[in-house]
C-alpha cells in the first residue's frame, strides 16, 4: 500500500491518487484497524472534493423511482396494488403525479430503502 499523507484534496492529481487508494482499500479483505481508519478518512476527503468540484443536482422523486426500478429490474406492473392502480403507477413513475407520504412509505418498504428518497 502506498504511503498516504492525509490532507485536503486540492488538485485533480491528488483526487485521482486518493480515489485509487480508496478503491484498493474498499476491495481489500481483512483490513487492519489502521486501514479501516485510513479508508474512512480518504473517502471523506474524496467526498468533500467531489461535492465542491462536481456538485450534483438533487434528483426529482420520480427520477429516483425510475432509477431504482431500472436497477432492480422492476416493471410498473409490479407496483400496481402497492402504490395504486396502473394509471396511478404510470402517472407517479412519469412524474405527472407527486408521490404521497403513504406511497413513499410503501415504496420504501418494497425496495428496502428510506421513504424520504421519494418525497
Amino acid at each position: 500500500m502506498d504511503i498516504y499523507t492525509s490532507k485536503v484534496i486540492k488538485t485533480e492529481e491528488e483526487y485521482d491518487r486518493a480515489l485509487a487508494i480508496a478503491e484498493r482499500l474498499t476491495f481489500c479483505k481483512n483490513r487492519t484497524p489502521e486501514e479501516q481508519a485510513l479508508h474512512k478518512l480518504i473517502v471523506t476527503l474524496v467526498e468533500a472534493y467531489e461535492a465542491q468540484n462536481y456538485p450534483m443536482d438533487k434528483s426529482a422523486p420520480h427520477e429516483i423511482l425510475q432509477h431504482i426500478m431500472e436497477a432492480s429490474d422492476t416493471r410498473q406492473a409490479d407496483l400496481v396494488g402497492i402504490i395504486g392502480s396502473s394509471g396511478v403507477v404510470s402517472e407517479v413513475v412519469n412524474g405527472k403525479r407527486s408521490i404521497s407520504k403513504a406511497q413513499a412509505k410503501a415504496l420504501g418498504d418494497y425496495f428496502k430503502v428510506i421513504p424520504s428518497l421519494f418525497i
